[in-house]
């Protein structure tokens, strides 16, 4: 007769949040002021925002309100609700829809999300790209001020063969001088410069 002896695990892991349980963990009082983020499960707390930062999210809110017009609503630093474990909050993220829509939820998805990278950037391109992409986000905008550029991300893919399994098959850098049209306003062209600070 042959034991079966079971090999269990007992090393540490991360606790994995759920959205619910990051709610009432905020409701407890546990983050107290720190600025936080829900991503696949994890709390991420976000680094203090520096002028140019700030300045950023301004110049990419005014272009995209020129860009999409009415039919749209503008979010700032405000919850995207991405399944069960991730609620990011994008610098800015354009959906469709009258406010009211969201009285009772935060949206589900976006036409456009865009992210101001500094320190965040490794972050913003690599698990955070990868989360938008698994939420089927059609685009993804990273203003990179590391390197002074616009970072486009398209074509959503889910696929092992990525880091966080899923990502962006079109990954494109745009200069300063260079525009870029969004998917979802194709009349609308923005001038990349226009966008930093």
């Amino acid at each position: 007769m042959h034991r079966v002896i079971q090999k269990i695990d007992a090393g540490p892991r991360p606790f994995h949040f759920t959205r619910d349980q990051y709610y009432r963990a905020g409701e407890l009082g546990i983050f107290q002021d720190r600025r936080v983020q829900l991503i696949d499960g994890g709390i991420i707390e976000m680094s203090p925002q520096g002028s140019p930062h700030a300045t950023v999210i301004g110049l990419v809110d005014d272009a995209l309100r020129l860009a999409f017009g009415s039919g749209y609503r503008f979010r700032v630093q405000l919850p995207l609700s991405l399944g069960l474990d991730s609620e990011p909050e994008p610098d800015v993220a354009v959906v469709r829809g009258l406010p009211r829509d969201f009285k009772d939820r935060h949206p589900e998805t976006a036409v456009l999300v865009v992210e101001i990278a500094d320190s965040s950037l490794v972050l913003d391109s690599g698990h955070k790209a990868a989360l938008y992409a698994r939420a089927g986000i059609s685009e993804y905008w990273i203003v990179n001020l590391v390197d002074a550029r616009l970072d486009v991300y398209r074509n959503p893919t889910v696929d092992a063969h990525f880091e966080f399994g899923a990502g962006y098959a079109e990954i494109r850098g745009f200069s300063a001088d260079a525009s870029v049209t969004p998917l979802a306003a194709p009349a609308a062209s923005i001038r990349v410069g226009d966008l930093l600070p």
